[in-house]
Formats: C-alpha cells, structure tokens, sequence
C-alpha cells in the first residue's frame, strides 16, 4: 500500500519554483510506523544503568525520535518529490531462517516472552522489541522485492532497529535481526548470483560479513572507524587482514579509516578503494547499507562526514550502480544517533543517490575540520595491501 508524503503537491510546487528537476523516476522508500515501538529505555548513554547520582538519564541512542526525524524530513523537506512512500510488514518465520539459525530466532522469541531482556552490552529486547524487528526485516525484503520485481531501480528501506550486527547466531550493537543481510540472501535466492554490500555506517558490518565470509557470490565491503572488537558479542576487529574464508577468501574487505576521516578521505577511500573492487567483481545488485553516525556530530562516532560527504558517497554509489548493476540499488537504514544532523545527512545521501545536480537543502552545521592528508596515506596502504592478498584486485 503506497501513501502520499504530507502536502506533496505544496512540495512539488516549490521544487518547481526553485528550479529543481523533474523527478522522473522515484526512490521508493519503505516504512512503517510500528517500528516506532522499540524502546530501548533509559541509562548512562547506551549501558542501561542508572548509577542513582544523576537527576537526568540520557535516552539510549538507538532511539525513535532519531528514526521520526528521518521520516519528517523526506515526507516534509525538499526531497518529497523525488519521493514515493510504500507500507512495510513484518518478516514471517521462515523468511528469518535464510539468514539466522532456528536456534537464535527461538532465543529471541523467548526473551520476547520473558518481556524484557538484555541480550549483550547496549542491546535491549522490551516490550514491543520483537514486533519492531520484524517489521525492520519484512520492511527490507518489501523493498528489496520491489526491485527484483522490476517495480523500480531504488529503494530505500528506513528501518530500525538496525541491523548489520546481528550475526546468524547471536545479537549485538543495538541489533537483532540482519536486515541488509536478509534482504542480500532474498536476492542470491531469486536467482541473483553476485550482489555487492557496501556499509558506511562508522562501525564495521560485522553481522553481514559473518554471514557471507565463505562465499564468493557476495562482495562485502565495511568502511567504518576503527573500533576494534568490543567484547563477546562482537568478535570481529573491522581489520584489513579479514578477507573472507574458503571460497569468499577476498570477498570480505575492511576499509578501518582514522578517527576524523572525513568528507575528502571518505571520497578518496571510495574512489581508490570501493569503486575498482567493484568494478572487477561486476555484481547485478548494490546493497547500499548507510548509517550516519559517521557524522561531524554523533555521539557514536568520530569520522567527521558533512552533509557533502554523504551526498558525494551517493552520487558515486549511484555511478557505481549505473555502470554494473542496470542502476539498481537497495539502500538499508542503519545508525545515525544525532537527533536533528543524521536527518540532514538522510536527506543529503538520498539527494546524491538521486544524482541531484545541486543541493536541496544548506548543511546547518557546516564545515568540520579534517586530517585528509593522513586518511590518504592510509587508503594507499591498504591499496597497496589489497594488491598483495586479494587475488581479484592484484591487477588494479
């Protein structure tokens, strides 16, 4: 069921007078609004504990009014006509078992039974938990359909909670189910044979990975700060030096960048770096998995993207997507913590994936200071680095 942004023909009528494009085609973006009854409760930042000597706990960041920003701004900013809105659902059983093991979908339905469950460090399952993870996952496989189903070549799936944590059999950083990870096996099952995820949520995409580390059908690529594991749920370091196994030995690869990376080190490690392993691994579908916690100002993370970087990351995965996939990209939601800046990030991602020629909306942030030259000499290492261990990008 499709339903109409708020006041769309207001939008599309100032778009015009502003001299903005035709739309042409638009970006289908997924939602539904039970995905709103997460509530991961109330702490010292994300841990859930109240040490008793603070008047004023902080709302854990994985949380809605972050998710009701993002909302707004597409239904209500200048973005709305490039739009359309489509109802999500919630994900049934079985759909879950293509990713996650029975045993780990019973664990979850059990501490959702049980009412209230910490399942690791920062990760809350409480009443309406359950329901809202569902929905994130049938929500991602509604769009991820609407492409293989050749109703369009973009679409957007706004979900929380997020996803690419959660492995096959265990959760972790504020994830339960893999929704990007879901919606990849969705395609390789409707006869898809080489899909390519690209993550640029600033911790790595560990749950994605380990779901397709021994495959040579699905390239993952993280690029994300570097972070290093963080205890049992997350075994993974994000390092260079996990490149897959067996027959995905190559297919995994970690682009860690320094701590204040930034608009210019982003672009270049895209350039450098993602765009030639994808243009040697020539996928047929480009799972494009964004979390703007890599911002200027999120409390998550210290990778200093601005409005433009996010905006230049789009327009050069949709190049991407152009050139290897007949332009076909999901675009999965997942973190981006600051209330008010990750909306804005949203907005300006979508905008470069929609190959705008110019901005719709002025960053109300700005310029944030960044060490570009030392992310460079670290991106020519790893080039350098890939050019001796991964076999398929030794001749780039």
């Amino acid at each position: 069921m499709e339903s109409s942004a708020s006041s769309p023909a207001a939008a599309v009528a100032a778009a015009e007078e502003e001299g903005v494009p035709d739309p042409g085609e638009k970006l289908a973006v997924f939602w539904h609004e039970g995905m709103l009854a997460h509530d991961a409760g109330r702490g010292v930042f994300d841990s859930g504990r109240d040490p008793g000597f603070l008047d004023v706990l902080d709302q854990h960041p994985e949380n809605a009014d972050r998710v009701r920003n993002m909302v707004s701004i597409l239904r209500r900013g200048p973005i709305a006509p490039f739009l359309s809105w489509h109802s999500g659902r919630p994900a049934h059983a079985g759909e879950l078992l293509s990713f996650h093991s029975a045993e780990y979908i019973e664990e979850l339905v059990q501490a959702n039974a049980s009412g209230a469950k910490k399942l690791c460090e920062g990760t809350f399952l409480n009443p309406g938990s359950w329901g809202a993870a569902l929905l994130a996952a049938g929500t991602t496989l509604s769009a991820m359909k609407h492409i293989l189903d050749g109703h369009g070549k973009i679409a957007y799936a706004l979900v929380r909670p997020p996803g690419h944590h959660a492995q096959p059999d265990r959760a972790d950083g504020y994830c339960f189910l893999n929704n990007a990870g879901l919606a990849v096996k969705l395609a390789l099952d409707s006869g898809r044979t080489k899909v390519a995820v690209v993550d640029i949520d600033v911790h790595y995409g560990n749950g994605t990975a380990e779901g397709f580390y021994g495959t040579d059908s699905v390239l993952t690529i993280s690029l994300h700060m570097k972070h290093g594991s963080w205890g049992p749920s997350h075994p993974q370091s994000g390092s260079v030096d996990e490149i897959g196994e067996g027959r995905g030995l190559g297919y995994n690869l970690n682009i860690p960048l320094p701590n204040g990376s930034g608009d210019s080190g982003y672009t270049y490690a895209m350039n450098e770096l993602v765009v030639p392993a994808i243009e040697k691994f020539e996928p047929q579908l480009l799972v494009f998995v964004i979390g703007q916690d890599s911002s200027a100002f999120d409390p998550n993370g210290r990778q200093c993207l601005t409005m433009d970087g996010y905006r230049k990351i789009g327009q050069i995965m949709r190049g991407i997507a152009d050139r290897h996939s007949n332009g076909q990209i999901l675009i999965v939601q997942e973190g981006g913590y600051h209330i008010s800046y990750s909306a804005y990030c949203l907005h300006a991602t979508l905008e470069g994936v929609l190959n705008l020629q110019a901005p719709l909306l002025d960053d109300p942030i700005a310029y944030y200071p960044e060490d570009e030259k030392y992310t460079m000499k670290v991106v020519d290492i790893m080039k350098k680095c890939w050019k001796e261990s991964i076999p398929f990008f030794n001749d780039v």
